[in-house]
């Protein structure tokens, strides 16, 4: 089949293929002697392994690894179940952020009134933060303070904070 085909069967489209080849994730594909790519079942099956990799939201670094450990068939289980864990607990660490900055946000939104007063608690939570990244840090001079500050975590910012 052609890339096109490929990447109908497979889920993962056509300038992924290309993609995933030129890393070197997947290995080129056979080409007809006018050049086209040709794909066979065996291409789709690791196409679709790709493509349920990338769904968990593993990296390409990750899917490599995975592809390495499920063609050794003499690797141990622990060694994918390793990666899947830590894989795990990243996603888990990154929706405890996403939570929190929901909270604060939900937190934010709920004292703003909303109405024609110019006050609200949203623009000021952003300004503070605003002006608390724009300070030099401690045994900096001015000129040596980030240009553009650092994000501080949801878990730690000020009014609406995750405590």
């Amino acid at each position: 089949m052609n890339i096109g085909q490929a990447a109908e069967a497979s889920g993962v489209s056509a300038k992924m293929i290309r993609y995933y080849e030129g890393t070197g994730l997947i290995p080129e594909a056979a080409r007809s002697e006018a050049g086209y790519r040709h794909y066979g079942e065996a291409d789709v099956h690791v196409l679709r392994f790709v493509r349920r990799a990338r769904d968990l939201g593993f990296t390409v670094e990750q899917i490599g690894a995975l592809l390495a450990l499920w063609r050794d068939r003499g690797r141990a289980s622990a060694d994918v179940k390793r990666l899947a864990l830590d894989h795990l607990a990243a996603l888990e660490r990154k929706a405890a952020e996403l939570q929190a900055m929901s909270r604060s946000l939900r937190d934010l939104a709920e004292r703003c009134h909303g109405d024609d007063r110019p006050d609200c608690p949203i623009v000021e939570d952003l300004a503070e933060a605003s002006a608390l990244t724009a300070r030099p840090a401690r045994g900096r001079s001015a000129s040596a303070a980030p240009r553009f500050g650092r994000e501080r975590s949801p878990v730690t910012r000020g009014r609406g904070a995750v405590r």
